[in-house]
């Protein structure tokens, strides 16, 4: 069931908090359209909300229960690592941005959305694809 779902970047979670309300609702219906994340992406979605939105604890507990209630978490293992390792030095990303495109192509996804890696670009079956291209 996850191949039929695009993985999501934290980026895209993000918006959810965000005053552009264009972004934020294009964010709410792709999650409320079902998606898969890893464990990774919610940690890093609790920093940035933390760091830079000054949300509670309290409230980023409430925001990560939504997005888990639509989301499929995906844990990440050594196999994923290693994989994402492989894709780092291949491609040149980020060890953070090889997780999460790692991530999506262990949760058999074939399209990862985020705005942080080149869009149409295409690595080991996943399609990287910016879901605010104008």
């Amino acid at each position: 069931m996850s191949a039929d779902r695009p993985f999501l970047d934290t980026n895209i979670l993000i918006y959810l908090l965000s005053n552009d309300v264009v972004k934020a609702d294009r964010s709410e219906a792709l999650l409320r359209a079902g998606a898969v994340v890893s464990v990774q992406v919610l940690n890093e979605f609790v920093s940035v909300a933390r760091r830079k939105t000054r949300l509670t604890m309290a409230q980023i507990r409430d925001a990560l229960a939504v997005i888990r209630a639509f989301c499929v978490v995906r844990p990440l293992d050594i196999e994923t690592h290693e994989r994402a390792l492989t894709i780092c030095e291949r491609f040149g990303l980020s060890v953070y941005d090889g997780l999460i495109v790692a991530a999506a192509g262990h949760a058999d996804c074939k399209m990862l959305l985020t705005e942080d890696i080149q869009d149409g670009q295409t690595i080991e079956g996943v399609t990287i694809t910016n879901p605010f291209r104008a």
